[in-house]
């Protein structure tokens, strides 16, 4: 591991929010360069998760942590544009690995290195992020988990304490990763939602919504195709506006012309939420053949 090059903390949040900073100060006392510190977290509807994100940020002042430059962002797990209270079925499940594969796979498209704590927050969380690094992590990378003496516990319950001393005897532990993907890419084509080197046979399945993506793409002006392309291409808001060098604001009111037209076509009821992950789902293919 080279030290001092930037790398990424992606961590859980539940409701204790000390977990976070004392993972952070740990990997800096190794000599971690982290430039960056992402929270996957359910609703922050949830009283004590919001608490803790509050609690968190404090220690965060303009992008700063303990006089180092460090940006603290949030990733909320959503389901059809719905942020999560709690994964209670499979398709919850699939919506929360959705979200943290992608953010995984953004980052390591950046080509950051990335420490993943999963001691905080559901377990499912901590499931689902291990399975996503296993299967998009290189060997860069770092798992951790993190002991906290019963003693010690108690007295940083609830972020009472955001911080510790050697003695308190909190620990952060290396767990053994093994990046299959790494080994085997081909697994990372099986774990994403639409991936580009579909067999002949699929390609002509995916086909049959070419008729409805072309009805779609007509009523568009050239920024908004534009802007579908980007999403099909698998990107986020923030890197649609980043790529295409407009705002994110502009990025969402051509989002909001291109989801109406969606609906409209495959007749998605109003009561049902739509965001970008339908346009990529839906186009991937699509926008190959235009």
């Amino acid at each position: 591991m080279t030290l001092h090059q930037p790398a990424t903390l992606i961590t859980t949040l539940g409701g204790q929010p000390q977990v976070i900073t004392f993972a952070l100060d740990a990997l800096l006392a190794q000599g971690e360069a982290i430039s960056d510190v992402y929270v996957l977290h359910l609703s922050f509807a949830n009283p004590r998760t919001r608490q803790a994100w509050q609690r968190l940020q404090a220690e965060f002042v303009d992008d700063y942590y303990a006089g180092r430059r460090c940006r603290l962002r949030h990733v909320p797990i959503t389901r059809n544009g719905s942020e999560l209270d709690d994964i209670r079925n499979e398709g919850d499940a699939e919506a929360a690995f959705a979200a943290i594969r992608d953010l995984i796979v953004s980052l390591k498209t950046e080509g950051r290195r990335l420490h993943l704590c999963i001691s905080g927050g559901r377990r499912m969380l901590a499931l689902l992020a291990t399975a996503v690094i296993t299967i998009f992590g290189d060997f860069s990378d770092r798992l951790w988990h993190m002991y906290t003496p019963e003693a010690t516990l108690a007295r940083v319950k609830d972020g009472a304490q955001m911080h510790v001393n050697p003695e308190d005897g909190v620990r952060l532990i290396t767990v053994p990763l093994n990046p299959w993907g790494a080994y085997f890419p081909g697994l990372r084509e099986l774990a994403q939602p639409t991936p580009t080197n579909l067999p002949a046979y699929l390609r002509q399945f995916t086909a049959v919504e070419d008729p409805r993506c072309r009805q779609v793409w007509e009523q568009l002006s050239p920024r908004e195709r534009d802007v579908l392309r980007a999403f099909a291409q698998g990107l986020r808001p923030d890197q649609v506006a980043e790529r295409l060098s407009i705002s994110l604001s502009t990025v969402n009111t051509h989002k909001t012309k291109i989801l109406a037209e969606c609906r409209n076509v495959w007749e998605v009821p109003s009561e049902e939420t739509l965001n970008y992950r339908f346009i990529r789902e839906h186009f991937a293919t699509f926008i190959e053949r235009v």
